[in-house]
């Protein structure tokens, strides 16, 4: 039994391991996966002296909680939310040192969606094509935490950063998604493409990490026929028959056969990342580069 290893005491809703993914597998049906909100994940890697490769953990609204075997730096980054070490308080957003033995709880999200828990050395999981990333669609991966969970760890590499915490983006009061139109926004009515780019929708309950539902109003087709399936990619706007746009964020599948009405910008996904059920969306429509 190693002594660098954690033990997931409360898993939460929905605590992953994550990386920057397995990208160049679509023609396998493999999507890339990875940390939602990339740039919190590389933020906490950053802070606790890992590679950007390093694997950590991803959770999803009400936190989780871990007892490592031996002391440990870990840094909390993503949505804010309460940490503590053995039931006092500890900083978010900054690298915190957790005795052996004693529990690193992270709460609830006080605001957004998803935190990360980086801790040096990173989670030490047995890659499957070349990442440690959970893919909820295709199932690579390891599978979601569990209580009793061990986690092995990797080794330190260098010191953690000397901050005493790091700006972060705040979860987003409302989402702001610049998408260019297409490929199959002439499958819509003119009608259809004026709202999509006008109307306020609301982020759905329903959303996951494979993608970003919404609330709002219907999208009526020009087009009556059946698409052919066709490539997916990351921040690809779907629209099924229900008429509601769906973004597809890390998990999503490598193909489809609904129109994709546009595409978000890459540099807008970690904000829908942190968009927490309710939250105002807006799709904005810039030209094409």
């Amino acid at each position: 039994m190693t002594d660098r290893a954690l033990v997931v005491v409360r898993a939460g809703a929905l605590t992953t391991v994550q990386d920057r993914g397995r990208p160049g597998h679509a023609h396998l049906g493999v999507p890339r996966s990875g940390a939602v909100d990339a740039p919190a994940a590389a933020l906490g890697n950053r802070l606790v002296g890992n590679p950007p490769e390093a694997a950590l953990l991803e959770t999803t609204l009400n936190g989780c909680a871990v007892r490592p075997r031996s002391t440990v730096t870990v840094a909390v980054t993503g949505a804010p939310c309460r940490v503590t070490v053995q039931g006092r308080p500890a900083a978010w957003g900054a690298p915190v040192r957790v005795p052996a033995g004693t529990v690193l709880d992270v709460g609830p999200a006080a605001s957004g969606v998803r935190s990360y828990v980086a801790v040096a050395g990173g989670v030490a999981v047995d890659p499957v094509l070349g990442s440690r990333s959970t893919d909820l669609l295709s199932g690579l991966g390891p599978a979601p935490l569990t209580n009793g969970t061990v986690l092995p760890l990797g080794r330190t590499r260098v010191a953690p950063a000397r901050v005493d915490v790091a700006p972060q983006p705040a979860p987003p009061a409302e989402l702001v998604l610049r998408i260019t139109l297409g490929p199959r926004d002439d499958w819509f009515t003119p009608e259809a493409v004026r709202l999509f780019t006008s109307d306020a929708y609301r982020v759905s309950a329903a959303s996951n990490r494979i993608g970003l539902r919404t609330e709002g109003p219907a999208l009526d087709r020009a087009v009556a026929g059946e698409l052919a399936s066709e490539g997916m990619v990351l921040g690809a706007v779907q629209v099924p028959p229900d008429g509601r746009p769906v973004v597809f964020l890390a998990d999503h599948p490598t193909t489809g056969g609904y129109p994709v009405i546009g595409v978000v910008r890459p540099s807008d996904l970690p904000s829908a990342a942190q968009a927490a059920p309710g939250t105002p969306v807006r799709f904005v429509a810039v030209r094409r580069r």
